[in-house]
């Protein structure tokens, strides 16, 4: 489990580095039938920006944790990014289609920690 609390606060850094808001880390370790340990969300502010924060996570992981997504779907558009670490899904969405699909509320027994965002 500790292998992937680093990949959690690897991947949050890498959304940082880009920028990245609104940063929620889903705990859903403590659900039974979740589909991973951890859900990331976050948002940028065009497609090009969540295109540079899915690139930032993905060379942030590789290089800090040693972990490569096993699926990347949503680059064709980028408004919403899905990155499958298995133990960790990444969500980058436009913050029209984060507020749509409403991430957050959909697994409402997790416990939810939000990050202030970096200017």
């Amino acid at each position: 489990m500790e292998q992937v609390k680093k990949l959690v606060e690897t991947i949050t850094k890498g959304i940082q580095e880009k920028k990245g808001s609104n940063i929620t880390i889903a705990d859903l370790s403590g659900i039974e039938g979740s589909i991973c340990h951890y859900f990331i969300i976050c948002q940028g502010n065009s497609p090009s920006q969540v295109e540079a924060i899915t690139d930032s996570v993905e060379e942030t992981a590789r290089t800090g944790a040693g972990e490569k997504p096993v699926h990347v779907v949503g680059l064709t558009n980028a408004q919403w990014v899905a990155m499958d670490y298995t133990d960790v899904m990444v969500h980058i969405f436009l913050p029209e289609t984060r507020a749509y699909y409403n991430l957050e509320n959909l697994w409402e027994d997790a416990k939810l920690t939000r990050l202030p965002d970096i200017d």
